[in-house]
């Protein structure tokens, strides 16, 4: 399925079914049997879902969760747990589990549970990004790239590109454009747009063909192709 499992599980035998368990499907996998280590391996978000078990040398894993939700982490978080009790269940649920699993537990349950997970990290990942063409925009780090090469912009440059990458083959005015991206009244007057555009352009420019094409008396559009009235 091309995504990292992280296992916080103390018990050697289960963690090692798990591993292969999970290998088996398609899973990358990467296994801790401390609290502390747990939480080193967490922390860096490098996992793209947790199966979390409770009781854990060093650290419990109820704290591992709250802390990492309190570190802003939204990665997945399954509970596997021996702790069956409806006020445990609400307990590791209300810390931030996504989803909450009794011990003995039958591995096609946990799978699918796991694969339901999956896909809904998959599904948020995508509204984190915009792209057209070759460039994209990780609405998350602010990181922009175009062919696959980091672009350096300022706050206002990415703003005006993400204005435009959710347009695209539209054209837009100046007045539309500077009103929304800079959430003032266009006077006619001031430079300021084209400046940017001008800045925008020379950046993208320096990886590929034009994207930002000025169309006569009507403003800019975006796109690979230009449009009638196109000035370049």
């Amino acid at each position: 399925m091309g995504m990292k499992v992280l296992v916080v599980e103390d018990d050697e035998e289960i963690a090692d079914f798990l591993v292969r368990g999970l290998r088996e499907e398609g899973f990358a996998v990467d296994w801790h049997a401390t609290g502390p280590d747990g939480w080193q391996a967490m922390s860096q978000g490098s996992c793209d879902l947790v199966v979390l078990d409770w009781w854990l040398p060093g650290i419990d894993g109820l704290t591992l969760l709250k802390r990492f939700r309190q570190s802003g982490h939204e990665t997945p978080v399954l509970f596997l747990t021996a702790r069956d009790a409806v006020s445990d269940k609400v307990r590791g649920l209300d810390a931030g589990a996504d989803d909450y699993l009794c011990k003995p537990f039958d591995y096609e349950e946990l799978l699918a549970r796991l694969r339901v997970l999956a896909r809904r990290r998959a599904a948020a990942a995508a509204d984190w990004f915009i792209t057209h063409a070759d460039v994209r925009v990780d609405l998350r780090t602010h990181q922009v790239e175009r062919a696959g090469r980091l672009l350096d912009l300022t706050a206002k440059q990415q703003a005006l590109l993400v204005f435009f990458l959710r347009r695209p083959d539209e054209v837009l005015s100046r007045t539309r454009i500077y009103e929304s991206v800079w959430d003032e009244r266009y006077d006619g007057v001031s430079n300021t747009l084209e400046f940017h555009v001008m800045e925008l352009r020379r950046k993208l420019e320096a990886h590929g063909p034009r994207l930002i094409h000025t169309v006569r008396g009507r403003g800019y559009a975006f796109g690979e192709r230009p449009v009638a009235g196109d000035l370049g």
